[in-house]
């Protein structure tokens, strides 16, 4: 609940930065015809990850990110990213690592003014992970509440499995300095095929996040820095 509130604390801000803007080069862009649109690629890192992984002993990651713009409106987008997480439950002790990619497009809906490169986009990825689960420790179950199991330290690795989803992908970019771009998007999450463990669960996916027993959807959100290397304007 709280990583939600943040998130849309921040989209607010995010928005409102973007308005201010847009408002003071007003005047400027309805006395021009000329457009200096900027391509190119932009590279970056999601600053989610490096931050839990400082606050949460138990998960470490990365994520880079890149888009190129094709059209007017439209990026062809990718993240590439690794992941470590335990899960330490009251009746089993496992961790999951591994890496994954998500390839997909992104279009601006954002109408920027004359020498402005701003975005709140929209987005669609294709995410697969391949990873590692290992069960590191389980409790057996007795019936008798009144001498419950204690856990078992039998480690079990499950190695080269793999899961694929569809997600869609809601935020915003905003241009600090010349090139130099801050954004925050929100994810959602609809897994279509998992390679499940005989005798255990997923309990997380690498770039997916957790899983849950009602369904396939999961969520998910990110902060990030990023840099555009200009290749040329039309």
């Amino acid at each position: 609940m709280k990583h939600t509130l943040l998130f849309f604390i921040s989209l607010l801000f995010f928005g409102t930065y973007l308005g201010k803007a847009q408002e003071e080069k007003e005047t400027i862009a309805k006395d021009s015809i000329i457009k200096n649109n900027k391509y190119g690629l932009r590279l970056g890192l999601d600053l989610a990850r490096p931050i839990r992984s400082l606050v949460d002993k138990d998960f470490s990651g990365f994520e880079i990110m890149a888009d190129f713009r094709i059209t007017h409106r439209f990026y062809i987008a990718a993240e590439f990213g690794n992941d470590k997480d335990d899960q330490i439950e009251e009746n089993l002790v496992s961790s999951t690592k591994g890496t994954y990619a998500k390839l997909g497009v992104d279009f601006n809906a954002y109408n920027n003014w004359v020498g402005m490169d701003n975005a709140i986009y929209a987005g669609l990825r294709y995410g697969f992970s391949t990873f590692n689960q290992d069960l590191q420790g389980y409790t057996i179950y007795t019936g008798d509440t009144t001498f419950p199991g204690t856990i078992v330290y039998d480690p079990i690795s499950y190695s080269g499995l793999n899961a694929h989803w569809i997600e869609f992908i809601f935020g915003v970019k905003t241009e600090v300095f010349n090139n130099l771009f801050l954004s925050i998007n929100l994810q959602l999450k609809n897994k279509f095929y998992e390679e499940v463990p005989e005798n255990f669960n997923n309990l997380y996916i690498p770039g997916f996040n957790k899983t849950n027993d009602y369904g396939n959807f999961g969520v998910g959100f990110g902060y990030g820095v990023s840099y555009l290397i200009p290749i040329y304007k039309k």
